[in-house]
């Protein structure tokens, strides 16, 4: 039965490919399309982590990250942009690589939605903090990463990033999503909470940065969590 598991997959998936790609082009419901692609966008990377040798204890880590970048972001709800989780999963991606980063950052956007509400917009920002997380850890060895200030600007930049890959989202889910008048609007709308967002992003690493990041490391080398072989 192992054997035929990947192709029954892979049968579904062009299935419900399928009926996205009717449904976009016929009712123009573009946002179940963008969602059935961030999926499977998604999918490679949870399988290759599933397919790791993780031992036990590196789940556990990887669990209590996510759990602490998903919680961080509840005591600022009330403060629209800021968001602590993206601090946490750069931080914790600098430390452990780039797919741990990106698991991090995914799983944090999912169970924070557990309070915040599931949604269509859910796959988005478990992409986008998804994808955070992945190109710090691409880029911890640059020479960006290991300067404090590269450090910041990084997160600067991905307070930007992650609001206008929100902001196509918020396009899709609208009747005209490819009026250029209209995704002025949006873009526009969104700057002040994209600029909070980046500068919470600032304040949080340049706090969290150094102790933070030292326990982290200590803890990766004391007990041999998540090594080289979790890199991509």
């Amino acid at each position: 039965m192992a054997r035929f598991r990947i192709p029954l997959l892979i049968a579904l998936g062009l299935f419900i490919s399928g009926l996205a790609l009717t449904a976009a082009f016929t009712d123009r419901h573009y946002v179940l399309l963008s969602v059935v692609l961030l999926l499977a966008a998604l999918l490679p990377l949870f399988i290759r982590l599933e397919r790791r040798p993780l031992q036990s204890r590196e789940l556990v880590l990887l669990a209590v990250l996510s759990a602490i970048a998903a919680v961080s972001r509840i005591p600022f709800a009330a403060l629209p942009g800021v968001k602590p989780v993206s601090a946490v999963v750069i931080l914790s991606a600098y430390v452990f690589g780039a797919e741990a980063g990106f698991v991090i950052g995914a799983v944090a956007a999912l169970v924070s939605n557990i309070y915040f509400g599931q949604g269509p917009w859910t796959p988005w920002q478990m992409f986008a903090w998804g994808m955070t997380g992945l190109t710090a850890g691409w880029l911890r060895r640059s020479w960006l990463l290991r300067r404090r200030a590269g450090l910041l600007v990084f997160g600067f930049i991905w307070g930007f990033l992650f609001g206008w890959i929100m902001n196509i989202w918020v396009l899709l889910s609208l009747p005209d999503a490819f009026s250029w008048r209209l995704v002025a609007v949006t873009f526009a709308a969104s700057f002040y909470f994209d600029l909070a967002h980046a500068l919470s992003n600032v304040f949080f690493l340049a706090v969290l940065a150094g102790g933070w990041t030292k326990v982290l490391q200590r803890f990766r080398k004391k007990y041999g969590l998540l090594q080289e072989r979790m890199e991509l």
